[in-house]
């Protein structure tokens, strides 16, 4: 059957013979935003510690992120709500609230984290004050999500994501033994230590996380508010096609570009810092500074517009899935789109959680709560491992009910066996996350 007449030209849809980058949006700021300083820090240590053994779980991990994103950014397109918003009309309090509470912790810590990183990467650059710089990147981020409408605000998003190339060309100014590289990528390698196995379930956590489900879907839904002739495929399902096929190639560019990134900072930290016994990094802007007298200030200068870069990029994403979360359980306006009397709660709760991850770079609290940086991230991680498994249930769960997604609802196909392998291999991290930090 036809649709009606009035809705044809809905079938053309903005992206219908746009260009590749016009057709790429939440999935590739959601996959650039994956690669944050605190995923820097990690990725730099197990290629420090273990050299290149580490780099086939980039091919490994790959199709688990990427089929669980797929899932989440159609949720969120079909129903026209966030992750948040389908918990709280399909599913008890009792779920929803808890998994709230735990993504805006852990996603508050992380932002803290990353806001240090980047004032202590400015230190490395230009020397001063890395706390008066963490101070300036928390409010320019701040000023960029409140006072910047959503359209121009994405695309700045969208092309801020070229930073991340500055880890490839890192690679290229160094001596790599590209023999060593290849095994490493291809053969898997296992080791009895724990500490391996550590670093294995970091890598894990780091690259599914939790903020990264609720900020695409939340952005499926800006998107179809940023276009007035897109709905919600439940109202419109004849845009199903061409909607389920940019958000295919959206979130396969963004995972994609995410993996060859850390790929490239795990060849960089084993091509350099490894070699020479220098393996425990403990945060993104020591591999940076540790990298200047192995492979030259220009290497160890990109290594560090990377940090900055990369937390520009993440830090917007993770105040804004903790404000989409709050803002979808309590009922509340939310939306970038939104002018900020418009969503007070919603950009309340953004401005909020960036200022308390700022407060964690404060001396002053860090004693108060005896927490470092590197404390306060291993404390992420475990949150983000333990509160991914539930969401991923949770999400596969939805993705299968056809009261959540009427006539797109997924019972069988590849994309559901995937995304139920990474639901796994999730819940096995998470008990492996668990069970080490109790070691």
């Amino acid at each position: 059957m036809n649709p009606p007449v009035e809705h044809r030209k809905s079938q053309n849809s903005p992206i219908e013979g746009n260009s590749l980058l016009d057709r790429l949006g939440p999935g590739l700021v959601t996959g650039a935003s994956d690669d944050d300083p605190s995923g820097i820090a990690t990725y730099s240590q197990a290629g420090a510690a273990y050299g290149f053994s580490l780099l086939w779980t980039m091919w490994f991990s790959f199709p688990l992120m990427s089929a669980i994103q797929e899932l989440c950014a159609r949720i969120g397109r079909v129903t026209g709500r966030g992750i948040a918003g389908n918990i709280r009309r399909h599913y008890s309090p009792w779920l929803l609230y808890p998994v709230v509470f735990l993504l805006v912790l852990a996603n508050t810590i992380n932002l803290g984290v990353d806001i240090g990183a980047m004032g202590s990467a400015l230190q490395l650059l230009i020397g001063g004050p890395a706390l008066l710089y963490a101070v300036g990147f928390a409010a320019l981020c701040l000023i960029l999500e409140v006072f910047i409408t959503y359209q121009r605000y994405a695309h700045y998003l969208k092309w801020m994501t070229v930073v991340l190339f500055s880890y490839v060309a890192t690679v290229f100014i160094v001596k790599v033994p590209w023999k060593e590289v290849a095994l490493g990528t291809l053969i898997p390698s296992f080791s009895r230590s724990g500490n391996y196995w550590a670093t294995f379930i970091a890598i894990l956590g780091t690259t599914i996380s939790p903020y990264l489900f609720f900020w695409q879907a939340s952005q499926e839904t800006e998107e179809i508010r940023d276009h007035p002739d897109e709905e919600a495929l439940r109202k419109e399902p004849w845009q199903a096609r061409l909607q389920f096929g940019r958000i295919r190639i959206d979130t396969l560019v963004g995972m994609f570009f995410s993996n060859i990134v850390a790929f490239f900072i795990i060849l960089a930290a084993g091509a350099t810092l490894h070699p020479h016994g220098i393996t425990d990094i403990q945060s993104a802007e020591q591999a940076a500074e540790a990298l200047r007298p192995l492979a030259g200030r220009f290497a160890a200068t990109l290594f560090a517009l990377g940090i900055i870069g990369t937390g520009l990029l993440a830090v917007p994403v993770l105040a804004g899935s903790a404000a989409y979360a709050i803002g979808e359980a309590l009922k509340w306006p939310t939306g970038l789109d939104r002018k900020p009397l418009d969503a007070k709660g919603f950009y309340g709760v953004l401005s909020l959680a960036t200022v308390l991850g700022l407060a964690i770079n404060f001396p002053v609290v860090q004693r108060h709560l005896n927490i470092t940086p590197i404390k306060a991230l291993f404390v992420c991680a475990i949150i983000n491992g333990v509160v991914a498994v539930p969401i991923m249930v949770v999400v596969m769960l939805m993705v299968g009910n056809p009261k959540v997604m009427g006539r797109f609802a997924l019972n069988s196909g590849l994309l559901r066996a995937v995304g139920w392998v990474a639901t796994v291999v999730m819940f096995l991290a998470a008990a492996g996350m668990v069970l080490t930090s109790l070691q």
